[in-house]
């Protein structure tokens, strides 16, 4: 990955999550964050995610690895592509909200 993809990856990574680290470590600690998602070894490839997405957002940007910036275009993806399949009617406490703030984004944030 050359320098200005890392810049765009890290630039769509921020616009995305938009959930801190303590307010997304709070999240996977609740029987919500644990209901949603695969789960094929007891964790769901989400939660997992979102504890990695912690570390990333605590890491400084001139500290980030190429294995983070790999996850970081992973977590861009996911997000675009869940915020399009968007249900109808109230998502508060909906699966697909859930799952979207494993993956560090709440979409009822404006």
């Amino acid at each position: 990955m050359t320098d200005d993809e890392k810049s765009e990856v890290y630039d769509e990574f921020r616009a995305c999550v938009n959930m801190q680290p303590k307010e997304l470590e709070d999240w996977l600690d609740t029987e919500e964050s644990k209901s949603v998602g695969d789960s094929d070894s007891g964790e769901s490839t989400g939660h997992r995610s979102g504890r990695r997405i912690v570390e990333i957002k605590r890491t400084n940007k001139s500290d980030l690895t190429d294995g983070q910036y790999e996850h970081m275009q992973k977590v861009v993806g996911y997000i675009h592509r869940h915020l399009a399949q968007k249900p109808d009617g109230d998502i508060g406490e909906s699966d697909w909200r859930y799952s979207l703030m494993n993956w560090g984004h709440d979409p009822t944030k404006s």
